[in-house]
């Protein structure tokens, strides 16, 4: 081998390094994933999916790596996480069996009253879907980004991957960091919102929940769920699946795996798959960045739509709801119900929200997937 070709195969080595491939965006965007692994460690904002999707964002974006796309035919390592998981929407619905297995929906059916609360919580997704219309979204896009302020991470995935799987990546980060940041944003609107006298009023200890409603209760809801909104019985089916599986008693190791090592695991390929899409060329433009914009917006008017359900309900209701409940009719379980649990003992201490707060904390659940259903049905 002569000096010349020896020099070309070095020259040719070098060039396939990240150093000659290396543009400044790729920094904002470590930046990105940094500011993300940094709330999850340091913060412990939701650090179960803020550290892998701000390790995804921060290693997909550097130069040359085989991690997204297709090589020679075959899918790289993060491109067959994302399609079998997310592009299958297969990922979503394990999440909610998982979540299913751990949810405890006694309060809710104790007093279902709190069903309305969580409608009215859904107000922010519709009022950003019409400001994001006019902001020159498709109506497609638009109903994808409304969905980010019920806070509900796996029903956003799911519908943004059936009307515009091109946003996932901002969507998906727009709502699990706005959960994250339920004790930030809400306390300020529920103080604003709310008099001193209403975020004392005291709520009568909810009845006992019989073993029978337990059981009932799922199986009556996927009913309900599948002649309503077909479109969503992949994602709430799961859900009610779980539910029926802990709430039955005869599947304890069916349920321990579904709400342990079977959510540990796909929650680890959610994080990541979602954060790789992130990389420099989709993610610095105009669209993503407005989306968060908008995500705010959205998640402070769906809490402020809670809130004032209450306070209409309790102008015809003799036993009175405490306002400060209605901040939990965003889906984000269970931290919006503590944060109404603890802004509620800062005017009372002996005054327990929290089993109350879980009520609306559910029923927004079903209601950010009920909004997600008439979406698909309207525009997919």
């Amino acid at each position: 081998m002569t000096i010349n070709e020896i020099l070309d195969m070095l020259r040719g080595i070098i060039h396939t390094t990240g150093v000659f491939n290396f543009q400044l965006k790729l920094v904002v965007m470590w930046g990105v994933g940094s500011l993300f692994m940094y709330l999850a460690i340091a913060k412990k904002y939701e650090p179960l999916l803020l550290l892998p999707i701000g390790f995804g964002i921060f290693v997909v974006n550097f130069p040359l790596v085989p991690l997204m796309g297709y090589s020679h035919g075959h899918a790289q390592l993060l491109q067959i996480f994302y399609h079998y998981g997310l592009e299958w929407e297969v990922i979503p619905c394990v999440i909610f069996l998982g979540l299913g297995a751990m949810t405890d929906f006694g309060p809710l059916i104790a007093n279902p009253k709190t069903l309305i609360i969580g409608a009215g919580a859904q107000l922010g997704v519709f009022v950003t879907f019409t400001g994001t219309v006019l902001a020159g979204f498709t109506l497609k896009e638009a109903a994808s980004v409304g969905i980010i302020g019920g806070a509900d991470g796996p029903t956003t995935v799911y519908l943004t991957q059936h009307l515009a799987p091109q946003l996932l990546g901002p969507n998906a980060l727009a709502a699990y960091s706005y959960m994250a940041m339920v004790p930030l944003i809400q306390p300020g609107i529920m103080r604003l919102l709310t008099t001193d006298r209403e975020r004392t009023i005291r709520m009568r200890q909810l009845r006992p929940v019989s073993k029978t409603e337990r059981i009932l209760f799922p199986l009556i809801s996927a009913g309900i769920i599948a002649l309503l909104v077909p479109s969503v019985v992949p994602l709430m089916g799961m859900f009610m699946l779980g539910n029926l599986m802990k709430e039955s008693g005869v599947v304890a190791r069916l349920t321990d795996t579904a709400q342990g090592s079977l959510m540990n695991i796909v929650t680890i390929f959610l994080g990541i798959s979602v954060g790789a899409t992130m990389h420099a060329d989709n993610f610095l433009s105009w669209k993503p960045l407005f989306i968060f914009g908008l995500g705010l917006i959205d998640f402070a008017v769906c809490t402020i739509g809670g809130i004032l359900t209450v306070k209409v309900m309790n102008l015809f209701l003799k036993e009175k709801i405490n306002p400060l409940i209605g901040s939990a009719g965003v889906s984000a379980v269970p931290m919006a119900a503590r944060v109404s649990q603890i802004q509620g003992l800062k005017y009372d201490k002996t005054n327990h929200l929290l089993m109350h707060a879980m009520g609306p904390n559910l029923a927004g659940v079903i209601g950010s997937a009920a909004a997600a259903g008439m979406f698909i049905a309207m525009f997919d």
